[in-house]
């Protein structure tokens, strides 16, 4: 790491500048192109800078592929709604879970449930819920925190996911992990020191369930929500744009099969990304929406929908989804910045100093809130934190994997996603504002009290068993 160039204090300001003007403006995507911009003199690019580094940071496989999930997303919930398929699922669940408490229950429940897929998750969660949480007067930026909250905190604690996979192939010859069974072994045994993952889940379910009350901004979002009917801020703008919600039934007279057009959907979904996890190691969750996407709009066809409405329906799920893939596009392109600038470098050179045994897991989870804050991405900074922090904690405990050891890597994962919670550039919080349907910002703004709360806690517990000697 020392050998990457950094550009100092510099290398901050781009992420800074997006996320300050973000919360400022209320509108993502002109922030995240003024820092882009900013940043790219700041580097002494010149005016040939940015389209150089947009073509960077898009032109690979990474952005491609989260690119074309996004496009299937939005075809699927265009198609669930041409078909009625939500309004459907939706009576369903409205019949059977009338209290709004059991309602907000449920969606927690399934948030849990989707585990596989931090990118599924919220999308799924938020858009099948979103009609149920709707008649119940719940506002959509509380939606969207259940949806964020149960999604990669869940992910990062269960040890058959794609995160819990990224993480032990990053701890394959450290110390005494030599392979990827002792490393799916140690990454496994440190989940219970990741105290904010599992705190978040919990804070969730205890506030769906009215014991702890809202509070914060989401306590007078509900409010608006409750006394005045607003399921969002007058002068929002939902990160879904009308094309995807205000889609209709084709047949306004008869309800298709619920069976055809939404569980057998995501019966495919569930199974190839389960499957292909088992089979190849890895989940593929694009090719799973492909997939889910090419039977559905199959069997709208076989159910009498014109082709031309099917093409139709699906370019408007591509309209509806832009606003989404317009921030990844940019915060993409912020990351790119910040890695040729050396963010991430720079924020450790200035901590280094502090690192001792006892302050190492409270230091490394700060350390990769800040990271994961100022770049939008939790794997980057496992990545970036992985390979500095847990060598120094196999030092610090004479080559064993000890409760130093095994806290250093539970403080990286479970950082890494309180500052995605945090951080209005973060790929899988601009997936739940989409699936909720929300004002990004506002749900940013409205999840960072009790992302910042579960934080605090989780570092006290840190800072308690440094000092207790581990």
């Amino acid at each position: 790491m020392h050998g990457v160039a950094t550009l100092g204090f510099v290398s901050v300001l781009p992420p800074l500048i997006a996320i300050v003007l973000a919360f400022w403006t209320r509108d993502t995507i002109l922030s995240l192109g003024i820092a882009c911009v900013i940043g790219v003199f700041l580097a002494g690019e010149g005016l040939l800078g940015f389209p150089n580094l947009m073509k960077q940071a898009l032109g690979n496989e990474g952005f491609s592929w989260i690119f074309l999930l996004e496009i299937f997303i939005g075809i699927l919930i265009a198609f669930f709604q041409r078909t009625g398929a939500i309004q459907s699922f939706s009576e369903i669940i409205g019949r059977r879970q009338r209290s709004r408490k059991r309602i907000e229950i449920s969606t927690w429940f399934m948030g849990l449930f989707v585990f596989f897929s931090d990118y599924f998750s919220p999308v799924f969660v938020g858009t099948t819920m979103r009609k149920v949480t709707d008649k119940v007067k719940m506002s959509r930026e509380k939606l969207a925190y259940i949806c964020d909250s149960t999604s990669a905190p869940v992910s990062v604690i269960v040890p058959i996911t794609g995160w819990a996979v990224f993480i032990s192939g990053l701890l394959i010859g450290l110390g005494p992990i030599q392979n990827e069974t002792d490393a799916l072994a140690v990454f496994t045994k440190s989940i219970p020191f990741n105290f904010y993952a599992v705190l978040s889940v919990v804070l969730v379910g205890l506030i769906a369930s009215g014991i702890i009350k809202d509070f914060g901004p989401m306590r007078k979002a509900e409010l608006r929500a409750q006394q005045e009917g607003k399921l969002i801020r007058d002068g929002s703008t939902p990160l879904i744009s009308k094309e995807l919600t205000n889609i209709d039934p084709y047949f306004k007279n008869k309800l298709l099969s619920i069976r055809w057009n939404f569980f057998l959907p995501v019966l495919i979904i569930i199974t190839i990304a389960l499957g292909t996890y088992i089979g190849l190691g890895s989940a593929k969750t694009m090719e799973a929406f492909l997939a889910a996407t090419v039977f559905l709009g199959i069997i709208m066809r076989f159910q009498g929908i014109p082709t031309k409405d099917i093409m139709d329906t699906a370019l408007n799920g591509i309209k509806g989804i832009m606003p989404a893939v317009m921030i990844l596009v940019f915060a993409y392109t912020i990351n790119a910045l910040s890695e040729q600038m050396g963010t991430a470098t720079y924020l450790i050179q200035i901590t280094e100093a502090w690192l001792n045994p006892g302050l190492l897991p409270a230091i490394t989870f700060l350390l990769a809130a800040v990271i994961a804050f100022s770049t939008g991405t939790s794997w980057g900074t496992f990545g970036i934190m992985i390979p500095l922090a847990v060598p120094l904690a196999i030092g610090f405990s004479g080559g064993e994997i000890d409760m130093i050891v095994l806290s250093t890597i539970a403080a990286v994962a479970g950082g890494g996603v309180f500052g995605d919670h945090c951080s209005p550039l973060s790929d899988t919080t601009i997936l739940a504002s989409t699936g909720a349907a929300v004002d990004h910002i506002d749900h940013v703004r409205t999840q960072i009290p009790y992302a910042v709360l579960v934080g605090i806690i989780g570092l006290v517990i840190y800072l308690t068993l440094g000092l207790l000697g581990l």
